[in-house]
């Protein structure tokens, strides 16, 4: 792991960029002499690392006292795209503008998407429990597709937090049945994007014996700023 730019923010936070291999990341972590837990945290259907909602909900996390950390996807922010992720998102524009179905474009987008972000961000997690400022246990929050693969495939996970506005392919659907950690999963009851009872289905697929469902009304993006409040508390509970 290459640090290449830091920034100490007002509230003390160290806000790092690095690389790892081709991966580009921003770590986050507080003032602390003590090493602190951290949360993994992923932008829904593999949107940049620097989307201000992201950076938002990161700084605020990392002020709280967790160390934060968030990559870009292969073909995502700064990683370059090939032919193939710029015609599938022609598609999906495309789709979209006319109002044609387009779960067939995100199973054909997303599902590779999450077979290759996977295996990165295990790597980065190895490396950034190497570093001395941070400890366990990890979280994770955010993309529900990758989360659920992580949560059943990485051991380290103790607990997870899924935003539901992004498209779960069907592989990730069955999967969420082997999910165990604790659980928040939030909703957005309108959400033009995402058929609220596909979200209801899911949230009951999970095993995991803790699981809580925030659900506010309000489109894709109106998720309530005291929902992060609350999910500092759910980590609190499992985190420290």
């Amino acid at each position: 792991m290459h640090f290449t730019s830091e920034l100490r923010l007002d509230d003390g936070v160290l806000e790092r960029a690095f690389t790892l291999g081709e991966i580009p990341g921003t770590l986050w972590t507080p003032e602390s002499a003590a090493p602190t837990p951290l949360i993994l945290m992923a932008h829904n259907n593999g949107l940049p690392k620097g989307e201000p909602r992201l950076v938002a909900r990161a700084r605020h996390t990392a002020a709280h006292g967790y160390a934060v950390a968030t990559i870009d996807a292969a073909g995502c922010g700064d990683r370059p795209r090939s032919a193939a992720d710029q015609q599938a998102r022609a598609d999906l524009r495309r789709a979209m503008q006319a109002g044609e179905p387009v779960d067939e474009i995100f199973e054909s987008f997303i599902g590779p998407l999450v077979e290759k972000a996977a295996p990165e961000w295990r790597t980065t997690l190895d490396a950034l429990l190497a570093l001395p400022e941070i400890g366990g246990p990890v979280g994770y929050s955010g993309w529900t597709a990758l989360g659920i693969r992580l949560a059943v495939t990485e051991p380290r996970i103790a607990a997870a937090g899924f935003f539901a506005g992004g498209y779960v392919p069907r592989a990730q659907r069955e999967e969420a049945r082997q999910v165990t950690v604790p659980l928040l999963f939030l909703l957005q009851w309108d959400d033009e994007g995402n058929p609220r009872q596909r979200a209801l289905d899911l949230f009951d697929a999970f095993s995991t014996k803790e699981k809580t469902l925030h659900a506010n009304m309000g489109g894709h993006v109106g998720t309530p700023w005291f929902e992060l409040e609350d999910g500092g508390r759910f980590y609190d509970r499992h985190l420290r």
